[in-house]
């Protein structure tokens, strides 16, 4: 087919300068590069990337060192706090007022350091002490305590703690408080509220009525440094929201420690906090006992009038 072009120009020459110019056009021009990154928008795109790639390790390098400066501040932290309170806490397991009439409440304790009272210098310091003193003193009746709770615990070592209780033994009131370790050992929520809910769901099989005093306010802390005592704090109050959510859900009483007691702690830390700046002092048991009291005597109520035998119609 003839090409078509001026009639001065040669038609094979013509045929033979299309040809060319289709050729450049399949390989991308001259240039070897299509005409759409040609000029200034190859040039804007290679900018981009090198932008995206800038900001993506500006950012790796951030996260990096935060994450330095946070290992760094828990390890200050650990030093500042050390132990010098030991690992063992005080024995309150007995009978209180036992003079009183009637069968032992039975009252068993569940959770970490706060709830096994270590910083109490005496047992009727500890929260188990002060909670059964007080229970017995409110229904009149004797109450005997018995303490699972074992320092340094976490929510996962919450069914180990139940398994200790004797198969034949029927706690009425169960307190549980436990969290702390949870936020400072960076276990995933929802890996605590499992084995909380799965430890309300065994002592409410057996009989009993559960109370549990959510995480406790880490930002009270003095003694570990910012921001790592910011991040605890949020890490806490979100674990103590997710703690109140399961046990309402299972079938147990929360109450909310960093509501009811945390303004005190960071009011007063000096009363409030035993000399190690990181477990209360007997004023700090004082008022977490004062505040899981309504609650557990509610729950000792509910328990006594299940178990009452009811009289003959």
């Amino acid at each position: 087919m003839p090409c078509s072009g001026p009639t001065s120009v040669h038609p094979s020459d013509r045929c033979a300068a299309e040809r060319r110019a289709a050729g450049e056009r399949r390989r991308g021009g001259a240039a070897g590069v299509h005409p759409e990154f040609t000029g200034g928008g190859w040039d804007e795109d290679v900018s981009r990337i090198r932008l995206v790639i800038a900001v993506g390790t500006a950012v790796g390098v951030a996260v990096a060192v935060f994450r330095l400066a946070l290992t760094q501040q828990a390890a200050l932290a650990r030093r500042r706090i050390g132990k010098p309170l030991g690992e063992r806490s005080l024995d309150a397991d007995r009978v209180w007022r036992p003079r009183l009439e009637g069968e032992p409440l039975q009252l068993v304790l569940l959770g970490d350091s706060l709830a096994a009272g270590l910083g109490a210098e005496h047992r009727k310091e500890t929260l188990g002490g002060r909670l059964a003193k007080a229970t017995a003193r409110r229904l009149q009746r004797p109450v005997r305590l018995r303490t699972l709770a074992v320092v340094g615990s976490e929510s996962p070592d919450l069914p180990a703690q139940l398994a200790a209780l004797e198969p034949d033994c029927r706690p009425d009131v169960a307190v549980i408080v436990v969290g702390g370790n949870d936020v400072t050992h960076r276990l995933p929520v929802a890996l605590s509220a499992q084995h909380l809910q799965e430890t309300i769901r065994r002592l409410r099989a057996r009989g009993a009525e559960v109370v549990v005093g959510t995480c406790p306010d880490l930002g009270a802390l003095r003694a570990v440094p910012q921001p790592l005592r910011r991040i605890a704090s949020s890490l806490s109050r979100r674990l103590a929201d997710v703690q109140a959510e399961t046990a309402r859900h299972a079938g147990a009483e929360p109450v909310d420690l960093r509501r009811a007691v945390g303004p005190m702690f960071f009011d007063e830390p000096e009363a409030m906090f035993s000399l190690d700046r990181f477990h209360p002092s007997a004023l700090g048991y004082r008022r977490t006992a004062e505040a899981l009291l309504p609650a557990v005597c509610r729950a000792a109520e509910a328990a006594v009038s299940s178990r009452r035998p009811q009289e003959p119609r």
